[in-house]
């Protein structure tokens, strides 16, 4: 080692940062012991801010440019150590870089179903995801309550912090909310605005700028679906009379397509008795229709090609899904 590297190793003159990993946060200038010259260089690039802090104490925040390091352009860290305006020793500081540019498409979800009330369906089980992006606003308070004296701090560092934050005031907003899950989908520009104002003095405290947040999706676990899915169904068919009347009519097909032999026939009256059986259940008047006391008979053995009703016990044909006597389903 020659005497001019030793020399040009105690003292800086351009210090400066460069990215070197996505996601960078704030970065420590290594120092090591070395005295930064009077009079040196600090460059601070677009989408950047430097920050002095001497002996613990936040001084000077510069933002992009190349500015030339003097007692003029470091007033409070002038005022600090007491320098007078013609000091042009070399001193100590330590200076930190932040990156401020947006880190964007950030993820956040739901790690578990937010247990809420719903006015419709009562307690249910929602689960929502989407995406954030946000930067550094404020490096003296990002500085003061997030990154400290660390000699790098990342996105990943910060994004525990910040996922938990999301869904704190998710679940407290589905808490309050008035809307019914099956209107959320509409409603999901409504529910972005007030998360979005809700987080962003969170993110203030930390000397944060949210700039974008989206409500992407809000659903439900996989059993509450298939449980939402049924009742869709449900709700599509109409009632449990108009579901009867369904079946009946798919009996009245089959019957209509088998038209040969006396099963056919049996089939089709079968098909046709459970169809007055379940009008007549919706209160439907029926032209002609009498009220016939049953008989009582003991019963013969089954024929070839029928069975007997489990109900009132009547030979029926093997293939009917409805009593032609009873109106029972088998």
């Amino acid at each position: 080692m020659t005497l001019s590297d030793f020399i040009g190793k105690q003292f800086i003159r351009v210090i400066q940062w460069s990215e070197d990993e996505d996601g960078a946060l704030a970065y420590r200038y290594p120092m090591r012991d070395m005295e930064i010259e009077n009079g040196g260089q600090l460059t601070v690039r677009e989408s950047q801010m430097a920050l002095f802090v001497n002996e613990g104490r936040i001084a000077d925040v510069f933002g992009p440019g190349l500015h030339p390091l003097s007692t003029r352009n470091l007033p409070i860290l002038t005022d600090l150590m007491n320098w007078s305006k013609d000091f042009e020793s070399p001193f100590k500081s330590d200076v930190y870089f932040f990156s401020t540019r947006l880190q964007l498409d950030q993820k956040w979800g739901t790690p578990e179903p937010v247990t809420t009330r719903d006015k419709e369906f009562g307690l249910i089980r929602l689960r929502a995801f989407g995406n954030y992006a946000w930067r550094i606003a404020d490096p003296r308070r990002f500085f003061t309550e997030a990154a400290g004296t660390r000699e790098k701090v990342v996105v990943a560092d910060l994004e525990g912090q910040l996922q938990t934050t999301i869904v704190a005031r998710l679940t407290a907003i589905f808490a309050a909310s008035e809307i019914s899950f099956v209107d959320m989908a509409a409603n999901l520009g409504a529910l972005t605005e007030k998360v979005a104002a809700d987080l962003r003095p969170n993110f203030t405290a930390l000397g944060l700028e949210l700039s974008q947040f989206t409500v992407a999706s809000v659903s439900l676990p996989e059993d509450l679906q298939k449980i939402m899915d049924q009742r869709i169904g449900l709700s599509m068919a109409g009632d449990v009379g108009r579901l009867t009347q369904f079946e009946a009519a798919e009996s009245l097909e089959e019957a209509a397509q088998n038209t040969g032999g006396v099963a056919g026939m049996g089939v089709g009256l079968g098909a046709g008795a459970a169809m007055a059986q379940a009008l007549m259940g919706q209160g439907l008047p029926q032209s002609g229709a009498m009220t016939q006391p049953r008989a009582t008979a003991v019963a013969a053995p089954a024929a070839a090609g029928t069975r007997f009703c489990i109900e009132c016990g009547k030979p029926i044909p093997e293939r009917a899904k409805f009593c032609p006597e009873c109106g029972k389903q088998q």
